[in-house]
């Protein structure tokens, strides 16, 4: 076993089962099939192995974000649904980040989801100020209003699914209302890099 087949292992089990508490040294090694001393070859203890799980998740997050600001230069509304594709869309397949927010009271924790989020927020209002011509102040929070609402509706679409229509959308379509309601009465359907595209006067 290698340092990251650990983390990986304690990200899973973080995302399986909701709680840092499931990081524990025995449980991982029998999901590894891997001893304690393997553990310790690589970790001093605990804390080590959840320091490198969050250094892990934070190092994919950004990746994550680094490659969607690469994609559809000169096509605004299929970058920014490549950017709402990372913010918001991995929070309904990857429960990871609903489990970190459920644990922000860590410090640990809380500082690495800071982070996290910080640079996707400031990505996102860049993109709006950048498109719509907003002020810094209005495309943060417009970014900040949607990024919560987002998560809302990914924490309650696993946890009470019945009550939002959406669960019964595809990935696409969620992607096209969360555009929508980023944009505003702007927001025009358009086949623009396959999303919308903001109206012109």
């Amino acid at each position: 076993m290698t340092a990251a087949d650990w983390a990986e292992a304690a990200l899973a089990a973080l995302r399986d089962e909701g709680s840092l508490s499931a990081i524990a040294i025995e449980p991982l090694a029998a999901r590894l099939g891997a001893t304690k001393g393997s553990f310790y070859w690589h970790f001093t203890n605990r804390d080590a192995l959840i320091d490198a799980a969050l250094a892990d998740w934070e190092a994919r997050s950004t990746h994550q974000l680094t490659a969607a600001l690469a994609v559809h230069e000169g096509e605004p509304a299929a970058r920014a649904r490549e950017l709402l594709r990372t913010m918001t869309g991995l929070a309904e397949r990857d429960a990871t980040e609903l489990a970190l927010l459920a644990e922000a009271g860590q410090p640990r924790v809380a500082a690495v989801l800071e982070r996290v989020i910080t640079r996707r927020l400031d990505a996102l209002a860049g993109w709006l100020r950048a498109t719509l011509g907003l002020s810094a102040e209005e495309a943060g929070e417009r970014a900040l209003r949607l990024y919560c609402e987002q998560l809302g509706r990914a924490q309650i679409l696993r946890a009470i699914p019945g009550l939002l229509p959406e669960a019964g959308w595809d990935e696409e379509r969620r992607l096209d209302a969360a555009l929508e309601s980023l944009l505003g009465p702007a927001a025009v359907r358009a086949p623009v890099g396959g999303g919308r595209q903001p109206a012109r006067s």
